[in-house]
């Protein structure tokens, strides 16, 4: 790496030239649709570029230009349902208008994203377009990274004259109205999530062919909401099939306030619970990969979509934040999307009519959270409670979202929640596990129970059921809630077709298990058991009190079934990451004990990074802490914490120095382990100009051993030196 000396009559710093800088780690990104500018140079690993188009006066070639002038990987992203496509819609491209390919509502309505930006139905032209229009381009930039953005086809969508031709296409018989039948609306969302699968399959694999080319090795990667999400919100999506694909590399797991808040039943009222809500949706994207092996990202947002106030986006940045980091098999982030709304943008003031840019404090805060994640470690270590429940889900629960048939409702993806929540509630870390990955070893690696319905999903295929049968005889235990009176029960598939005359899914199931189950009851299947509770669970959540039936059968089938110990219950999730102690207490419990962590801790959700003595953390909060119980080296100096990221850190028997760089018009607050106090004037900060700042605040912890510092972030480098 090429340097510049910069020379102080006190002590030398050496600042990297940022144009010949080059980072090889790729643990933590952003994506932003503009060029570089000093207010959001948040020093992540990699800078993802929005769009292959140019934005205002910048070139997509220049955007890319700017952040990797400036020290950055550079990685592309475009929505692969959506975008700002002019040039294939309006004839640009191919000489044909193509605004048809919108995806289209039973009253005739076009399903908008933005200005002349339909969703789309993704048909032959659009494919083709993608290809050669798009990633041709990135590709010829230099750009080997590529993330196709939510594919998302909604499931009120389905009457365009584009998909009336995919269906006959793809079924061999004319289109039938979604509405009408239940069976219809099963067929319109099978054919949506080929159509996805397909095009990304598509795109993905001219994308590696056309950089193999060029002596480049592409990866793929697909930004997608959860399928809890996707489900919740009535939209169909591949999801987890893309995991098994050659062409993709990877995920990014878009989380974030704006789908966990969504409101959810428990007890019988209906909610926001952003945390528990973040943590299911974050966990139903580590089964969908990790059984695959494939890269995961986890995103979330200091702030969201929906303009609310800035205590509102604190508290619940929060909430996500500690969801993800309960996950310690990853550890790669994307930080935020959008730093330039969240910078630049005024938002709202709590109680106020008045709106402010980001506040000081919370952008302190923000800025010590995710330079955390750029030290934040994986580990096998596992979340505090119970680790061997899991939950079946798959890709149908988007097929029977909308519309309702024959009365049949499932409020706000209940049963769905109606499985899951009761058990997270009373602190059970349940797991998900995607049907479609059951092929893979790793899916049910661990689990001793898992909970399944056909309430709200059906199975794809029969190999579901062979490999659950196949699990549960090997001594797995399986409890199976649901009716089996939905409307979707005898849709056209796979049960009730070429020879097959089950009137219900779950009849082929138990059947090759060798069981007959039309009652509530238990029953042996080789060395395992089943346990059937004729309840939809939804019934678990919408009534008050309906959840204890449904926790104590899974209490027995985990410690008379399975014979796996007592089921811990408690009211929080913990888990220990390297130094980092992670906490998250759930209210609506009967237990309201505060969970203590024993001090020395710095609280890395206060911007002003307190060392306690001990935390306390209320039911309904979270807590994110650096132990210094935990750090090995005591007499080795090293930045514990900061609202910046650190470079160029030199130590020498009485010395510290290093360079700080975070964006301009933000406050660096840091904390920093020294093996003695720093001696009188022993602490000189300047700016890459060579000149000392003014209004430094510092401050020596004697007790904990750590110096605190706080002062103006720059893009640029703050130099710091510290002598004792």
């Amino acid at each position: 790496m090429k340097k510049v000396l910069i020379f102080f009559h006190c002590f030398c710093i050496a600042f990297p030239v940022s144009a010949q800088q080059t980072v090889t780690k790729e643990k933590t990104a952003f994506q932003t649709s503009s060029a570089w500018m000093p207010e959001i140079d948040v020093r992540s690993d990699i800078a993802i570029i929005y769009g292959a188009n140019d934005r205002g006066r910048h070139t997509f070639e220049e955007r890319v230009r700017s952040w990797r002038e400036r020290g950055y990987n550079t990685h592309f992203m475009t929505g692969i349902a959506w975008g700002q496509y002019g040039d294939y819609f309006f004839g640009k491209w191919d000489g044909q208008q193509h605004l048809g390919v919108g995806q289209v509502q039973q009253n005739g309505d076009t399903i908008w994203h933005g200005h002349n930006m339909p969703y789309i139905v993704p048909e032959k032209s659009f494919v083709e377009y993608m290809k050669k229009g798009v990633i041709k381009k990135v590709i010829d930039a230099g750009i080997s990274s590529i993330y196709l953005e939510e594919p998302e086809f909604w499931a009120r969508a389905g009457y365009s004259a584009v998909f009336k031709k995919e269906w006959q296409n793809y079924y061999g018989f004319p289109w039938r109205p979604q509405h009408e039948s239940a069976e219809n609306t099963y067929l319109s969302n099978k054919l949506k999530y080929h159509m996805y699968f397909n095009a990304i399959k598509e795109v993905s694999d001219y994308a590696k062919a056309y950089g193999k080319s060029k002596g480049m090795n592409v990866k793929v990667y697909i930004p997608t909401h959860s399928l809890v999400n996707y489900s919740s919100w009535k939209i169909v999506s591949p999801e987890a099939s893309l995991a098994s694909l050659p062409g993709i590399d990877g995920y990014i797991a878009q989380v974030w306030t704006g789908t966990s808040r969504e409101p959810v039943y428990y007890n019988g009222v209906q909610k926001e619970r952003v945390f528990e809500n973040a943590f299911l949706e974050y966990g139903s994207m580590v089964s969908m990969t990790a059984p695959t092996g494939r890269k995961l990202f986890f995103l979330t947002d200091p702030i969201e979509d929906w303009p609310r106030d800035w205590s509102d986006y604190k508290r619940n940045y929060e909430a996500t934040f500690t969801a993800e980091l309960l996950y310690p098999m990853v550890a790669d982030y994307e930080v935020m999307p959008w730093p330039e709304r969240i910078y630049t943008r005024p938002y709202k003031v709590a109680n106020s009519d008045s709106s402010v840019l980001i506040p000081r404090y919370y952008s302190t805060q923000m800025q010590i959270m995710i330079n955390a994640l750029n030290d934040m470690p994986l580990s096998d270590n596992r979340v505090s409670g119970v680790n061997g429940i899991g939950v079946l889900m798959g890709n149908s629960l988007m097929f029977q979202r909308f519309p309702t048939h024959n009365g049949f409702e499932d409020p706000q993806f209940s049963n769905f929640y109606g499985q899951t929540l009761p058990l997270l509630k009373l602190g059970i870390p349940v797991q998900t596990v995607h049907m479609e990955n059951l092929g893979y070893a790793a899916s049910l690696k661990g689990i001793k129970v898992l909970v399944m319905s056909y309430s709200n999903m059906k199975p794809m295929s029969a190999d579901v059921h062979q490999q659950l049968a196949a699990w549960v005889k090997k001594g797995g235990v399986l409890v199976y809630c649901g009716r089996d009176d939905d409307p979707y029960q005898s849709v056209m598939e796979w049960w009730n077709t070429k020879g097959n005359q089950y009137k219900a899914p779950s009849e082929h199931l138990f059947k090759l298990l060798g069981i007959k189950a039309d009652t509530d009851g238990s029953f042996k299947a080789g060395k395992g058991t089943v346990y059937v509770m004729r309840q939809h669970p939804k019934e678990f959540v919408m009534e008050a009190g309906a959840g204890s039936k449904y926790v104590n059968l899974v209490k027995e089938a985990y410690e008379k079934g399975a014979a796996a110990g007592k089921l811990e219950m408690k009211n929080n999730l913990y888990v220990e990451r390297g130094p980092y102690d992670v906490i998250a207490v759930m209210d609506e419990n009967t237990d309201t004990t505060p969970y203590t962590v024993k001090g020395p801790v710095i609280d890395l959700f206060n911007p002003a990074l307190p060392v306690l003595k001990e935390k306390v953390v209320t039911p309904g909060t979270q807590a994110l802490l650096y132990n210094l119980n935990r750090v090995a080296n005591r007499k080795q100096p090293k930045v514990l914490a900061a609202a910046a990221r650190i470079y160029n850190e030199h130590a020498t028997a009485n010395s510290y120095s290093f360079v700080a760089k975070s964006p301009v018009k933000t406050l660096n607050a840091m904390r920093v382990l020294l093996p003695a106090a720093p001696h009188a004037g022993g602490t000189v900060i300047k700016n890459s100009a060579g000149e000392t700042l003014k209004d430094v605040k510092t401050g020596w912890d004697a007790a904990s051993g750590t110096y605190f510092m706080e002062f103006e972030n720059s893009p640029e480098g703050i130099s710091v030196q510290i002598k004792w």
